[in-house]
């Protein structure tokens, strides 16, 4: 008989679409010449298909609602995107309905403010309190776009809003470049003790050296997984950005070496069933 059990779930966690024409003067740069170019649904649905990936959460890299509305119309349109992560004006006036309006589009469930661009503590502003109550409201996680300059900032905002949750971009950019661990380590530690914080291994190969090799991520992929576990870690591309360093397939050859340690079920945890559960897809 043949065999009906079904694949396992493989969600691509953190992907990005652009029109150069909506981003004049705006990120990436022209000298980033590997993606200073569009990147559409058409380019991102091979590769999905190629390397077994069930879907994928389509993520803000633009500070603009106009971005933000233009993703959710790719999504209405493509099928294999399963979740859209935005981008409001937290601390504006009309933040609240704002949210609610984006909220109310069928496949969003959350919100990127820009973090890494930002001040250190602009997570702990008071004037942000109406907007997070907005999001646990319309059930929004937030990604926390940040460096490890953020993560200090980014505990006292989680230790604030505990129902609210959390996943960790690219794993926080950790130095990896130069080697450095500390105080990157000490910093995710402390975030990994609050329940509803989540982390994605993504972005890594961006983060290393020119010509990294897979030892070079792997104290950084090991401490993520000892410190959230596998139920908490959340796998992503960073597609196109990681173009930048490597290819789809390198990144993910290189993430079958990094989770060699975990039994199957934690692999499909880290793969796909913890960004179902994050973000309800």
């Amino acid at each position: 008989m043949p065999d009906t059990t079904p694949a396992p779930l493989r969600i691509d966690a953190h992907q990005h679409f652009w029109l150069l024409a909506n981003r004049t003067g705006q990120w990436p740069p022209p000298e980033l010449a590997e993606i200073h170019r569009d990147f559409l649904p058409p380019q991102l649905e091979p590769l999905l298909r190629q390397h077994g990936m069930t879907g994928s959460v389509l993520v803000q890299s633009l500070p603009s609602m106009s971005d933000t509305l233009f993703m959710l119309g790719l999504a209405e349109r493509s099928e294999f995107v399963r979740a859209v992560v935005g981008w409001a004006d937290l601390k504006a006036a009309n933040a609240e309905p704002q949210i609610q309006l984006l909220a109310s589009h069928p496949k969003m469930r959350g919100l990127r403010p820009m973090l890494q661009d930002l001040a250190d503590d602009w997570i702990c502003d008071p004037q942000l309190a109406p907007a997070i109550a907005a999001m646990q409201r319309h059930r929004l996680s937030l990604d926390a776009l940040v460096l490890p300059r953020h993560l200090p900032s980014l505990l006292k905002f989680a230790e604030r809003h505990p129902d609210l949750p959390i996943v960790i971009d690219h794993a926080a950019k950790p130095q990896i470049a130069s080697a450095a661990m500390e105080p990157w380590r000490t910093s995710m530690d402390r975030l990994a003790a609050l329940p509803q914080v989540h982390c994605k291994l993504s972005g890594l190969v961006t983060e290393a050296a020119p010509g990294w090799q897979v030892a070079q991520l792997q104290p950084y992929a090991s401490h993520v997984l000892d410190a959230f576990g596998a139920e908490r870690v959340i796998w992503g591309s960073d597609w196109p950005v990681v173009n930048l360093a490597a290819d789809y397939g390198s990144w993910l050859a290189a993430t079958d070496v990094l989770l060699g340690g975990l039994a199957p079920l934690q692999r499909q945890q880290v793969m796909g069933l913890n960004a179902q559960r994050f973000y309800r897809l």
